[in-house]
Formats: structure tokens, sequence, C-alpha cells
């Protein structure tokens, strides 16, 4: 019995998840009609694309057995990159372009350090959040970096004429995360990915390079926290190097939620979806149901406890 429950919550846990959720919300009669109207859903999806974009990234380090915890360090950094070439003229393709790329510096330095220093990932990550952090205020000479109209601002938007088409931030979104679940399945690269995080021996004794495969998961995840970074500039509309704070304890969530192990060699992209959505959700919901901030964080720190008891539950089932 144990065990048949073990499987149902390995390969429908997320669903489940975020079925309840919804349901939380939805059936107090003061917020069901707000809750399930499609502008509403429109802003949760518009909410989920940041953490989800992160979690792409985080799903990639997760299975290889890994932990990146300057995410939002490196979003902070990023957007503020952008910002300030948006401020000194440059077009919003520029800014993209740098965003993603400071992103993925990021993560060269970090997959170059773990790959080559053979040290915890959790450690120099560590490190590299209070960097990037750092990085970022000097940047912005500790202010908010501010710019006139930009065509960055609109891709975060929620308001549209017809006020029914969703942002382009949604878009990309729902694009990257099929093109990265393809990665991951069916590419020898994705292969390796699962093997390192099963077994880091087994891989290369297997002829797997570790090293260079290591590089490159974080420069991937980096270039998707540069990413992140840039709609999170669309989203405030300027660039602020305090922003981000905590972010990653959301995207490690969003990814355990969808069943991924902290342990590594396993995981999904549609999973760490749900799991974003899961904690778009909840926020949306604790909001329109006037709950203060403060209940709010300890629901998401009891949703971060359990996604963690859930992973070694899963586990037992793969023992």
């Amino acid at each position: 019995m144990i065990t048949a429950l073990r499987r149902i919550l390995g390969k429908a846990g997320p669903f489940i998840g975020l079925a309840l959720v919804i349901a939380l919300f939805a059936i107090p009669p003061e917020t069901r009609a707000h809750f399930l109207s499609y502008h509403n859903f429109k802003i949760i999806l518009t909410q989920t694309v940041i953490v989800s974009i992160g979690a792409l990234g985080m799903t990639l380090i997760i299975v290889s057995g890994a932990i990146d915890l300057s995410v939002g360090s490196t979003v902070a950094l990023s957007g503020v990159i952008a910002a300030l070439l948006v401020q000194n003229g440059f077009g919003a393709a520029a800014a993209a372009a740098a965003a993603i790329g400071a992103g993925g510096l990021v993560g060269l330095l970090n997959g170059a350090a773990v790959a080559g220093l053979r040290m915890p990932s959790f450690i120099i990550t560590l490190g590299m959040l209070g960097i990037g952090r750092g990085m970022a205020k000097w940047l912005a000479r500790d202010q908010t970096v501010d710019y006139d109209a930009s065509p960055i601002n609109a891709w975060m938007t929620t308001t549209d004429p017809s006020g029914h088409s969703l942002p382009a931030g949604v878009w990309v979104a729902i694009a990257l995360a099929a093109a990265t679940s393809l990665l991951l399945r069916n590419t020898v690269f994705g292969r390796h990915v699962f093997a390192l995080g099963s077994n880091e021996a087994a891989a290369r004794l297997c002829g797997v390079p570790v090293a260079r495969l290591q590089v490159m998961i974080f420069v991937l995840a980096g270039f998707f926290f540069g990413l992140s970074g840039l709609f999170q500039v669309s989203r405030l509309r300027m660039g602020d190097p305090t922003v981000a704070v905590g972010l990653e304890l959301d995207v490690i969530a969003a990814v355990i939620i969808g069943g991924a192990s902290l342990s590594g060699g396993s995981g999904s992209v549609l999973g760490s979806i749900i799991g974003a959505l899961i904690m778009s959700v909840l926020r949306n919901g604790s909001q329109q149901m006037g709950w203060p901030n403060y209940f709010q964080e300890i629901i998401i720190g009891l949703v971060i406890i359990a996604a963690v008891f859930l992973d070694r539950f899963r586990r037992g089932a793969r023992a």
C-alpha cells in the first residue's frame, strides 16, 4: 500500500498538489469569482514566468546531482546590466543578449569552480550568491536603475487592448520548457545529465566527460537565470540590485515539488513547471484571501519542508 502510494506521488503528485491548491482558493465564495476568472489566471501565469524559467535551469542542475544558491543574485545582476544598457541608449535586443550572457558567465564561473576545484556546488554557489549581489549593487551604485520607455516593458504586461492575449514572457517560458524537455529526454546530453546525477563515478567510468558536462550544465542554467533577470526588469520596469532575494528557494522548491530528487538522477521539466505554478497560485490566492505577508511566508516555508519530505518519501519507493 505504501509502495503504491509512493509511486502515485512520484508520477501524479505535482498535478494532485496543483489541483488541491486551486481548490483551496476556488471553494470559498468570497474569492471564487475573481480567483477563477481568466484575467486572474493570466496574472498567475505571468507571475510564474520568472520562477518557471529559473526552474528550468535548476532542473538541469538538480538532476545532475548539484545545487545552485546564486539564482537570486544572478537574476538581480542580469537585470541591472540590462537596465544599464537601456538607460545608455542600447536597444532591447542588446539588453537581452547582455542579460542572458551575464547569467551564462556566472554559470561558467560556478561550473568551472565545481568541476575544477572539485568542491561542493553548495559552497561554490553560496559564495557566488554574495559576489553576484555585491556586483549588482556596485554596477547600480547601490540604487535602482531607471530608464525611459523600452520595448522590454511590454514583455510582461498583463494589460492589452483585447484583454485576452497572454504576455510574451508566458509564451517564451512555454517554448523553453518544451525545448528543455526534449533536450533532457531525447538527446545524449540529457542522458548524460541523468547518468551524472545517478552516479558520478559510474558515469565517469562509462566515458561521460564529467567535468565538461558540469560546466555545460551550469552555463546553460545560467542562461535561464539571466533570462529570468531580463523578465524581472520587464516586470518592474527598472533594474533593482536588491530584487529576487530568496528567489532561489522558490526555484528549488518548485523543482522538488515537481518530482526531482535532491540527491540527483531524477526530475522532469513538466513537474518543475507545475511546481512553479503551485508557488504562484499559493501567493495569488493568499493575497486574495487577505492573508498578511508573514502568514504567506509561513505557508511557503511549510511547502518547502513538505517538498523535501515528499522527496525522501519518493526515494523510499525507488529504493
